[in-house]
């Protein structure tokens, strides 16, 4: 019971998400709600060549820096023309990054000079380029925040509403929908919530107004929506009727097979809704400022039509832009893929929760099979990952309580596939999450709150960027993954081709476990096996047995055959093949995670 699969891809990829405004922060106060002031913040000029240059030697190729576009904040920039935030309507002290306030601009809160903010992420990105590294923002096209102000915007270009007919629910070039003839509210409070933490703010004296209100952005219709709706923001339009019916041109059949500039091509001369405009014009102006990708949030609660449109104009401009997206719904996945031309999707309800079970004791490895197979038409698409800013820290208590205990699943989520890898700043050297910073919850390291990061600090070492001040263990960990994604990198079996043997292993190994997984990578230049143990106990010694299918793949006669291990301490293990079957005896330790190259 075997399954190979032949991917046809160019490279392989590790994206370094990197959450901009914690990076740099040196300052351990930690206060929960505290101010700038109280608790420091990073800037775009921490990330230094000494920075950049330990984050490429780590094995990234991509750098995803993380609440980049100017966003909604309470801190007061009205000397830079910035209209203030009401805090009733921004979550934090610091606010979402996911309510972006001003897509031509960056958040002044991350420059050293906020009237130059945009100069001195233009110098980044051009750092961030001369260390190899390609560079993706944020674009979120669902929802926008409440008082969007584009100060900075190019000529010609007009502010999202700034034309909307106010008096109708819908209209097709409204980029908002309305509630006519009524006020929005600020959701009552539960659980004891205060805007600032019940700190006293004089925009508070007076209530925040917006008239006519306007859909919050998970699309409730509510002049006063839930606490829990995403009601620091407002839903943008489309051209989907509040019906759900579409009022813009459908893809014809087969446009599944089609490529981007073939999309592309079916847009011209097509009267499209404005916000599709205005979406295109925002990615088109990032990449000719140097921005090599984007990041979409939520992007299945946004047409698959637009997608085809904003995707095909960013492909004809740089065919290698990255671009990567929430999508949830495994049974939408070809269509944002095929049909959107999104490069990666998150493998999020798939091989991520599957990962997270078996790390927790509560699930089987089996699922992993099951999943790859699922999978396997679209395996490239499928970016891996077991950290970032909306889940919780594997170290975390809530999630496995132990950052050695994501190694065996860091293993198999790296060289599984030929997919992206992508990891959160942190993760590296087991960040737990676990402080308190004012909103959100505990085991996620806060995005919307001033904040220090204390793994993560002790790596920066105030500024020095060399680990000085890791412990042992952590500098254990971040070498496991800078071998571990370098590795990834400069294979060329991770390119090649997958053979799943678990299953043979479950029925013919009597020392194989369902806390056991292993499979092989292998291509003309290297033969590889892959093997983890997601137990937190040494399983002694386990017979692996490679099936026929593999040994003939790897073209072995009968005999010996030495593997060697790659990560760590190059020690090699024999392999007998007889009768066309392979065997051998190998000793696996507790979390380990190891790949054996034929030699």
């Amino acid at each position: 019971m075997t399954e190979t699969i032949k991917p046809n891809v160019p490279t392989k990829h590790v994206v370094y998400q990197v959450f901009t405004r914690l990076f740099g922060n040196t300052n351990t106060t930690n206060k929960p709600w505290g101010t700038l002031e109280e608790n420091g913040i990073g800037k775009f000029n921490d990330f230094t060549d000494r920075a950049l240059s330990e984050i490429k030697q780590l094995g990234v190729s991509h750098i995803w820096y993380t609440g980049v576009p100017h966003h909604a904040v309470v801190r007061d920039y009205s000397e830079y023309g910035i209209n203030s935030d009401h805090p009733s309507v921004v979550k934090g002290r610091a606010g979402s990054p996911y309510a972006v306030k001003d897509y031509y601009n960056v958040n002044p809160d991350l420059a050293v000079d906020p009237a130059n903010r945009l100069e001195e992420f233009k110098a980044l990105i051009k750092r961030s380029h001369r260390h190899g590294l390609k560079v993706i923002i944020d674009i979120v096209p669902n929802h926008v925040a409440r008082r969007y102000q584009g100060i900075t915007n190019p000529a010609g270009v007009e502010d999202f509403g700034a034309s909307d007919d106010t008096t109708l629910v819908y209209h097709r070039d409204n980029n908002f929908y309305y509630i006519p003839d009524e006020a929005f509210t600020v959701p009552d409070a539960e659980n004891g919530y205060l805007p600032l933490g019940g700190e006293a703010h004089p925009d508070l004296d007076t209530p925040y107004e917006e008239f006519p209100a306007k859909w919050t952005g998970n699309g409730s219709r509510l002049a006063k929506p839930q606490f829990d709706d995403w009601y620091e923001t407002v839903k943008v339009n489309y051209g989907v009727k509040p019906d759900g019916s579409k009022d813009f041109d459908e893809l014809p059949q087969g446009f599944n097979k089609k490529g981007h500039t073939e999309h592309f091509e079916f847009w011209q001369g097509k009267s499209v809704p404005d916000s599709w405009m205005k979406f295109r014009d925002i990615a088109l102006y990032w990449l000719a400022l140097g921005v090599d990708g984007f990041r979409y949030d939520m992007a299945e609660m946004v047409p698959v039509e637009f997608w085809s449109y904003m995707n095909s104009s960013i492909k004809q401009v740089n065919p290698e832009a990255f671009l990567m997206a929430e999508v949830y719904q495994p049974d939408l996945y070809r269509d944002y893929i095929h049909l959107g031309k999104m490069d990666y999707l998150y493998d999020k309800v798939d091989l991520y929760d599957a990962l997270k079970l078996v790390m927790q004791g509560r699930g089987s490895t089996d699922t992993i099979v099951e999943i790859q197979q699922q999978l396997m038409d679209i395996e490239h698409h499928m970016l891996h990952f077991l950290d970032n800013h909306d889940e919780q820290r594997v170290a975390s208590p809530e999630f496995a309580g132990d950052a050695n205990k994501g190694k065996p699943a860091m293993l198999v989520s790296t060289t599984l596939s030929t997919s992206p890898t992508m990891i959160y700043s942190g993760q590296e050297v087991g960040e737990a999450g676990a402080k308190n910073a004012g909103f959100g919850l505990h085991s996620r390291t806060t995005i919307f709150d001033y904040f220090g990061v204390p793994s993560h600090q002790r790596w920066m070492n105030n500024g020095a960027f060399d680990g000085a001040l890791l412990t042992d263990e952590e500098h254990e960990l971040r070498d496991f993954y800078q071998r571990l994604l370098n590795f990834s990198l400069t294979s060329t079996a991770m390119l090649g081709e997958y053979h799943e043997i678990h299953r043979h292993n479950r029925e013919h190994s009597d020392t194989y476990n369902e806390q056991l997984f292993c499979f092989s990578r292998y291509d003309q230049q290297q033969k590889l096996l892959v093997v983890a143990n997601f137990a937190d106990h040494d399983q002694g010694m386990v017979q692996i047995k490679l099936p026929s299918s593999l040994i003939d793949a790897w073209q072995l006669d009968n005999g010996e055959y030495s593997l060697t291990e790659q990560l760590d301490d190059n020690h090699t293990v024999v392999l007998s093949v007889a009768n066309g079957i392979g065997e051998l005896q190998l000793f696996i330790a507790s979390l380990s995670s190891m790949i054996l190259q034929l030699n």
